[in-house]
């Protein structure tokens, strides 16, 4: 099992500095990750995802880290695809990729005019990913999808992990298995409730039940956000390989990134 702390863009979080100090704590704490989210106009001040991550890969040296998630419909898989390998040799090969179709669809996507259909950005999605993976090859791209058409030589550099830098696909559990579909074709999942106005974590049988539908046995990560007062034995035990702590505010992130994982304690 590997601990990450995960905090938002926004609000508390919106200052790029203290994200970087706050990363560069839980690097000295024990962690295994530092993750933060990717909102564009969720409502408070809100910090560039992009510019976040390059500050929190400045500042450390060991953790792995990333997005969870980006909303890859709403962004240029091409832009998202330069500025991924770009952390990716800064950070000496750190960097995670998690993707998803974004919430909320209304102020993130309607708002400035974008599809905001779940089908409509699960296709979008879909063809970001194909899109994605191909320009990291540094082979020619020829595609054509229902929404992207792409026609360009290779991209480089590539990326320093191979044969990607790891794609970790988000979605809710029990209700989106197209999710989990797309989730299997490549590096990990981060399934989360599917009502999350009720709930915010899935319970050690739930994580079961995510990896049995997942099929794989391999190095396939099966990402957590559990409970403060949680056993990650017993998540450990049903399949989760990381362990996946929120910051409420700036004092409780700090206070958590201080203090270490659970198995520190």
């Amino acid at each position: 099992m590997r601990y990450g702390l995960n905090v938002p863009n926004f609000g508390d979080f919106a200052d790029v500095r203290m994200l970087a100090d706050l990363a560069a704590a839980a690097e000295h704490g024990g962690w295994d990750g530092f993750f933060i989210w990717d909102h564009i106009a969720i409502g408070p001040p809100t910090a560039d995802v992009t510019v976040a991550l390059s500050a929190i890969a400045g500042a450390t040296t060991r953790v792995r880290f990333g997005a969870l998630v980006t909303p890859l419909p709403r962004r240029r898989v091409q832009k998202v695809a330069r500025e991924i390998v770009s952390l990716d040799h800064l950070s000496h090969g750190r960097v995670v990729l998690g993707v998803g179709l974004g919430y909320p669809p209304d102020t993130e996507y309607e708002a400035f005019g974008e599809r905001a259909g779940d089908r409509e950005r699960a296709q979008h999605l879909d063809e970001s990913l194909a899109v994605l993976t191909a320009l990291w090859s540094g082979a020619p791209v020829d595609f054509d999808g229902e929404v992207l058409h792409v026609h360009t030589a290779g991209f480089t550099p590539m990326p320093l992990q191979q044969p990607r830098v790891p794609i970790w696909v988000a979605g809710a559990w029990p209700r989106a298995h197209n999710t989990v579909r797309r989730a299997a074709r490549f590096d990990g999942f981060y399934p989360m409730p599917s009502d999350l106005t009720t709930r915010f974590h899935l319970l050690p049988d739930e994580i079961r039940a995510v990896r049995a539908a997942v099929g794989r046995d391999d190095d396939f990560e099966l990402i957590a956000t559990a409970p403060a007062d949680g056993d990650p034995a017993a998540y450990a035990d049903a399949g989760a390989t990381w362990w996946i702590q929120v910051g409420a505010d700036e004092q409780d992130a700090f206070r958590r990134a201080k203090a270490g994982p659970p198995r520190s304690k």
